[in-house]
């Protein structure tokens, strides 16, 4: 039986975070930032070379649950990803306050400032967080 992995995304409009479980789906570990222009592009490579068995990406909601504003960019990807890979089932996770719990993230590790005002650093943590709450909600 081959393991394969999940993928995230934490989707944005100048960059894309990436993370990747481990094959045994427990622990998410940052694998990238991207720019969105050159997404598909990375997944086809990445498809290619790592066996996945599904791609979370990060929806974003308001308090309120309805959808944010950021939803206008993340539901044509959506489509475009559906497109070019039909058969690989993707799904969605509430990304609500992960790039605030990235910058914290950030603070408790000790990284440095201006390692802290690297926005891909935010988008590939904020991308393993959501993909470690996914992982959480599947097991329990």
């Amino acid at each position: 039986m081959i393991v394969g992995r999940i993928l995230a995304i934490d989707y944005g409009k100048k960059r894309a975070g990436l993370a990747v479980s481990d094959p045994m789906k427990m622990i998410a570990n940052g694998l990238t930032t991207v720019h969105p222009n050159e997404l598909l592009d990375y997944l086809c490579k990445y498809l290619d070379k790592e066996q996945v068995e599904i791609i979370v990406v990060g929806y974003p909601k308001q308090m309120n649950n309805h959808d944010s504003e950021s939803v206008q960019y993340i539901k044509p990807f959506l489509k475009k990803l559906k497109e070019q890979f039909p058969n690989m089932p993707v799904e969605l996770e509430d990304e609500r306050f992960t790039s605030r719990m990235a910058q914290d993230a950030m603070l408790q590790g000790g990284m440095k400032k201006k390692q802290r005002q690297n926005k891909a650093n935010v988008d590939k943590i904020s991308a393993t967080i959501i993909l470690q709450s996914f992982l959480e909600r599947k097991i329990s």
